[in-house]
């Protein structure tokens, strides 16, 4: 008897937990960890996100916690999302560099496997260093994002990208809140046409 399309999805779900699961322990092994502030910063949300959005540097909340987006810069995003109507349970967050002292080099391979593993429709990255980051990962198929920000761009045939302003860098003005407000809208806009599957 042929599986039924929730018995497949069930499958690729269970592989992606599995996957992102031994990612984990790969980086609470590497020879930067266990150190202190040195712990890795994993990324967090769902393994199979529609949703990828990626930041370039952990903040000390997140070091701390060792959870990306924790912390000031989730609790804006949260309300971000829910003022979008955007499921925040189909979106993954991670950062560029997994460690407070960050190695770029070191650092690639790590994202270019979670974003293997997560298969997003949309790539947001938010601020320049996260997309030269993305851009030099040189993932399959993809093409170099523009640094502009509030608009959709092809990234993979499959996958679009989206730039909007470092969020961190957003918190406390209201020029740059307002500018990073104005690029991540976008997202919205693109939630409300996306089907779901």
């Amino acid at each position: 008897m042929p599986a039924t399309d929730d018995e497949i999805r069930e499958k690729y779900l269970e592989r992606a937990i599995r996957e992102l699961n031994t990612l984990t322990r790969e980086l609470q092994a590497c020879e930067h960890c266990p150190r202190g502030n040195l712990m890795p910063v994993l990324g967090s949300g769902h393994p199979q996100a529609d949703v990828f959005m990626i930041k370039h540097a952990p903040m000390s909340a997140e070091i701390e916690e060792g959870v990306a987006f924790y912390g000031r810069a989730g609790n804006a995003l949260l309300k971000s999302l829910q003022r979008l109507h955007v499921d925040p349970m189909a979106i993954y967050g991670t950062n560029c560099l997994k460690f407070a002292d960050g190695d770029e080099e070191e650092s690639r391979p790590f994202l270019l496997r979670e974003l293997h593993i997560v298969q997003p429709k949309l790539v947001v990255a938010m601020g320049e260093p996260a997309v030269a980051f993305l851009n030099a990962a040189r993932f399959p198929l993809a093409r170099e994002l523009a640094p502009v920000e509030g608009e959709l761009q092809e990234l993979t045939p499959t996958i679009q990208g989206l730039v909007t302003p470092d969020i961190d860098e957003s918190l406390d003005e209201q020029p740059a809140k307002t500018a990073f407000w104005n690029a991540f809208k976008v997202l919205g806009e693109w939630w409300s046409q996306t089907p779901p599957y």
